[in-house]
């Protein structure tokens, strides 16, 4: 059984008169285990597509399958409850929380669980360390570099053990440097966890990273190509 599988889905946004076909009969197959870029220019679909892999959005028509379970059937609730166990979530604006400590916006996915205050304080930090932020748990965002802002909101993505990341433009905000050390570190991940990455990216410098790259244009997928991962 595939992790993730994709069958004919199509996304329509409709503007008044106007109907905009973001995704057309988009098919394909993610295994567990796989290091994958999507990418394509601007209003191309792959965000679409990452926003309907992460059950932000349900496909006009078509069918998601996540682990084997067709996501366009659940309700509201048990969508929240698949983007808080299955999915780990990395977005280019980190979208941390201001005035609350690193350690404080890595246990906000726990929050939900019922888990016990000392449990998610160990799991937190647990993540923290598992990215290379030991002994900066009780900063604040403004009191770190953006590329330890990131390694934050991996680890927030981690804490749940979240058998996929979502990656969207990680490292848009970052420079070079940085940006390979957040790639280095999905590697990391993807390699010694088993994790499942999927980064959308415009830039053919972090695609390298992966192990696959996904083309999207006009909201289809051009190409589909594996590649040795690594710069």
């Amino acid at each position: 059984m595939a992790l993730i599988e994709a069958s004919g889905i199509d996304k329509i946004y409709r503007l008044g008169d106007f109907e905009l076909h973001a995704l057309d009969k988009v098919s394909t197959v993610i295994d567990k285990g796989e290091f994958v870029a999507v990418m394509g220019p601007s209003g191309s679909g792959k965000s679409t597509f990452m926003n309907v892999l992460g059950c932000l959005d349900k496909p006009t028509a078509g069918h998601y399958f996540l682990e084997g379970t067709d996501v366009g059937g659940l309700d509201r609730d048990e969508l929240a409850s698949i983007r808080n166990k299955k999915l780990g979530f990395v977005f280019q604006g980190f979208n941390l929380l201001a005035r609350t400590s690193a350690v404080e916006n890595v246990e906000l996915p726990m929050l939900y669980d019922g888990l016990a205050a000392k449990e998610r304080r160990s799991r937190a930090m647990d993540a923290l360390k598992s990215v290379g932020l030991e002994g900066r748990e009780g900063h604040h965002p403004n009191q770190l570099s953006g590329g330890q802002q990131q390694r934050v909101a991996i680890a927030r993505a981690l804490v749940n053990s979240a058998p996929i990341i979502l990656a969207d433009e990680p490292t848009g905000n970052l420079d070079t440097k940085t940006s390979i050390e957040i790639m280095e570190l999905f590697v990391r991940l993807n390699t010694e966890s088993n994790i499942t990455v999927i980064v959308v990216t415009h830039e053919p410098d972090i695609a390298t990273y992966s192990k696959r790259i996904i083309k999207f244009l006009d909201g289809r997928i051009i190409s589909d190509t594996h590649q040795e991962g690594g710069p």
